[in-house]
């Protein structure tokens, strides 16, 4: 299944959680190379549970409740939770906050 394109606001979305990622992790997660939109949060960088939940946490406080990364998750099975990437998290993030874009 091919990726859609990245809109200009996607693109700034995955640079933020790339940032919020690095702030969860800690700056040795930049030595897997650069953070784009088809890193896979389970083979790339090898995200713990505890970090999923920090991270959570930091996309509720800067995007607001209706991202519900948790409840995002719940929605998706074991195999796609694996595979899940940065573009991906990031294409959901403006989908539910595309209302809110002109309010930032």
């Amino acid at each position: 299944m091919a990726a859609e394109p990245l809109t200009a606001r996607t693109r700034t979305i995955v640079d933020e959680i790339t940032d919020m990622l690095v702030s969860v992790v800690g700056e040795e997660l930049l030595v897997v190379g650069e953070i784009g939109p088809a890193t896979t949060f389970n083979d790339d960088l090898a995200l713990e549970s505890i970090e999923f939940v920090a991270l959570a946490e930091l996309l509720q406080e800067r995007y607001g409740s209706a991202v519900d990364f948790l409840g995002f998750l719940a929605e998706k099975d074991i195999d796609q939770i694996l595979a899940m990437s940065v573009g991906e998290l990031a294409v959901h993030v403006d989908r539910v906050t595309a209302g809110r874009a002109c309010a930032s």
